[in-house]
């Protein structure tokens, strides 16, 4: 048996890493769009039926992964399945651990320095006095490298750079020295952070700072089930992939912290403490706060119209600065620090964790030190992180989030529970699972472990890759059905939007809205839409389109357009150029990481077929 080159200090250290490696931007961000975007109370019975279904057994199956590896020595997702089994096809679905991490980290390290910008901003008072257009706007101009009040130019990739440098800083003192310290430390102030902006959001009354309800109204639309989403597979979809998102399973952080448990660690509590941790993040917290404080000053149809268009990130960014300001000037920085700072802590939490498998590759495979290996993961990072930072704006951050933040996230996860309940073995697996416990798991999770876990991922897979139009399942059929341009083959025979060409002559306009003319904006000029719903009603959603002094505009001011009318003419370089590289980029990282892996496989693991004596 292999002696490990590091070890946690405690068991209540590890608990704490695990957590804030699940702990993340999706408990205070994602989970609250989720929830609005997918009807409230429609949306919570999904999602614990998920939890328990899918996320505690996936839990277990990490961690039980991780340390049976960590026995051999292994630490990173590729070699901890190669010590388990000797066939190569699992080797190779393990480069997906090591892939998802770096790749999810490069963007989320540059959403992570945004968190650390705005703690000091708050402090500078740089939304004090601002309208939410001017908030907004703030924010806008951050992401384009524009100087913002109190700021610098190119600021946002400057505190890319900072932010990633303190990773490295902290990834390079090692488990106990670095990330158990960053975890015991940093998940308790998170957790009174977040508890005194909870108590703050529910205590909101109508007319008290200009609230216009009671923040107990969001609380109600969240918490009232509805019992017809029972039967709505959009709602599942989303319920799933939300579990997955924020208990950060299918990456390979997991199996790497567990693989340096002591082969006695209790894995049933661990890995229940760990998600009853992050739930109580998510669903108290991180709903309260985000939910009770924008529908209390905004109204339920305003927040949901916002993220409807911009996400978690639109409230967070772009609406919550702007609210704290009403609490007043000293009340209103100490609400932003406390919300841009507990940010900040489950971001850093969360991306050491990701940069942990690629230095544990690195060290046990190419015997490179804690150091230099930190600093080399931290080299990939920024160099595959610059295209999120240079072309945010482009539609490089959503291509990066939905193949290595939600494809392979899930087809790692759920490969690993085809291996440890068929492959590895259930039988095995679950005496593994129960060796060294202190509680005893009920026999019917081995059933759930082996039958229902895998058949859901699978069923969810299988779900995303036919997805019909409009999510309308009825329409499947034996003589075939058309395809949403969301659904996974969607994503790779069909055209999502009408500006598909890398360079074209034409400009179409992606959604319906009002053309209110053209505006200058540090020296480049756009043409500006005030989007429509349904009902032809303008929602306060805007859309800018950045031209050049060649380009000839075919619309008049105030002229209602439809989506894919030319709006347009000259030469136009479409967001599908920038997509189409980053996703071309991120296969060149897969391809490397592959190549590494046999590199070390055939350095420190292969052992030629012993050549028989015929004599």
């Amino acid at each position: 048996m292999a002696k490990n080159p590091e070890a946690w200090g405690s068991r209540i250290g590890i608990v704490l890493a695990m957590a804030g490696n699940a702990v993340g931007f999706g408990n205070f961000l994602r989970f609250p769009a989720q929830a609005i975007q997918n009807g409230g109370g429609a949306f919570i019975i999904p999602y614990i039926v998920c939890f328990l279904l899918l996320g505690i057994p996936l839990m277990f199956v990490e961690w039980t992964i991780g340390r049976s590896g960590g026995r051999y020595g292994q630490h990173s997702p590729p070699f901890l399945f190669e010590s388990l089994t000797k066939r190569a096809l699992w080797r190779y679905v393990g480069v997906f651990g090591i892939f998802s991490t770096v790749a999810i980290a490069s963007y989320y390290c540059y959403l992570e320095s945004w968190t650390m910008t705005y703690v000091y901003h708050t402090i500078a008072g740089t939304f004090q006095g601002s309208t939410q257009g001017a908030v907004s706007q703030i924010f806008n101009d951050y992401i384009e490298g524009a100087k913002i009040p109190d700021g610098i130019p190119y600021e946002n990739i400057i505190a890319f750079i900072l932010c990633l440098c303190f990773n490295v800083w902290i990834l390079s003192k090692g488990l106990k020295g670095g990330i158990e310290k960053l975890a015991t430390w940093g998940v308790p102030l998170l957790i009174l952070f977040g508890v005194f902006l909870a108590i703050k959001g529910v205590t909101i009354q109508a007319g008290d700072q200009g609230a216009i309800t009671s923040g107990l109204e969001g609380l109600n639309f969240l918490w009232t089930p509805q019992y017809n989403s029972l039967t709505d597979p959009k709602v599942w979809l989303a319920a799933a992939g939300q579990i997955f998102f924020t208990l950060s399973v299918g990456m390979g952080c997991i199996q790497c912290y567990a693989s340096y448990m002591q082969q006695d660690e209790d894995i049933p509590l661990g890995a229940l403490s760990t998600c009853f941790v992050n739930e109580f993040v998510e669903i108290v917290l991180g709903s309260t706060i985000l939910i009770s404080i924008s529908v209390g000053f905004m109204g339920l149809d305003s927040v949901q119209a916002l993220v409807a268009n911009e996400g978690g990130f639109g409230i967070a960014f772009q609406t919550m600065p702007y609210l704290f300001a009403k609490w007043g000037p000293i009340m209103g920085i100490i609400a932003g620090v406390a919300f841009f700072g507990l940010l900040f802590i489950s971001g850093i939490t969360s991306s050491v964790a990701m940069c942990t498998p690629a230095r544990a590759f690195l060290q046990d495979e190419f015997h490179i030190s804690k150091n230099k290996s930190s600093l080399i993961v931290g080299s990939a990072i920024f160099l595959w992180g610059l295209p999120t930072v240079l072309f945010y704006s482009n539609g490089v951050f959503d291509q990066y989030d939905y193949w290595a933040g939600t494809i392979s996230l899930f087809f790692f996860a759920m490969m690993e529970t085809i291996f440890f309940s068929w492959v590895f073995g259930v039988d095995k697996g679950w005496k593994e699972l129960n060796r060294g416990a202190d509680i005893r798991l009920p026999k019917f999770l081995k059933f759930v472990l082996k039958f229902i876990t895998p058949a859901l991922l699978i069923v969810i897979f299988v779900a995303a890759l036919i997805k019909p139009k409009d999510d309308n399942w009825a329409s499947l059929s034996i003589t075939g059905w058309e395809l949403d341009q969301t659904s996974l083959i969607g994503r790779f025979t069909n055209h999502d939007g009408y500006n598909q060409k890398w360079v074209a002559d034409t400009l179409y306009l992606e959604e319906s809205g009002y053309y209110q003319g053209l505006f200058d904006y540090y020296g480049d000029q756009y043409a500006q839409f005030a989007c429509i719903n349904e009902q032809m009603e303008e929602y306060g959603y805007v859309k800018k389109y950045k031209l050049s002094g060649q380009d000839q505009m075919l619309l008049i001011e105030k002229e209602l357009v439809q989506a894919g009318t030319p709006i347009a003419s000259g030469k136009f370089y479409n967001d599908s150029l920038y997509t189409s590289l980053s996703l071309l980029y991120l296969v060149f990282l897969f391809i490397i990481i592959s190549i590494l892996v046999t590199i070390a496989f055939k350095k420190n693991h292969y052992q030629p077929p012993k050549e028989e004596n015929h004599e």
